[in-house]
């Protein structure tokens, strides 16, 4: 960042001014989107399963297959959507946020050492 207002004299960095910038409040908007509609998805689904789990209890034990039971193939998803839930925020934040927090932190860096 090339913002006088980042960098203090004593060669500090001024980090409400670099939280305040619009690449900053980019990055945090676009982390968000991605956060919290995976979270109320998953804390529905997640919630969703425990009701069904103490009210449901036949729909439950319904057998699918052998020992294998509806309850049982919901408790695995839920380890499955966990799994599926963290690759994806992988994948998002290498393609989307990494690049901007590493575009942020080399201009603090290249300001920090040229003050």
């Amino acid at each position: 960042m090339n913002d006088p207002n980042t960098v203090e004299s004593a060669g500090e960095i001024d980090y409400i001014a670099v939280e305040e910038s619009p690449r900053f409040i980019s990055l945090k908007r676009t982390q968000r989107s991605f956060i919290f509609p995976l979270a109320a998805f998953f804390l529905i689904w997640y919630f969703v399963y425990v009701l069904l789990a103490a009210f449901a209890t036949e729909f439950m034990s319904q057998r699918v297959w052998g020992d294998i039971t509806v309850g049982l193939l919901l408790g695995l998803g839920q380890f499955v959507t966990t799994f599926a839930i963290t690759m994806a925020y992988v994948a998002f934040a290498n393609r989307k946020l990494d690049p901007l927090a590493q575009e942020i932190r080399e201009d603090l860096e290249k300001a920090q050492a040229g003050a």
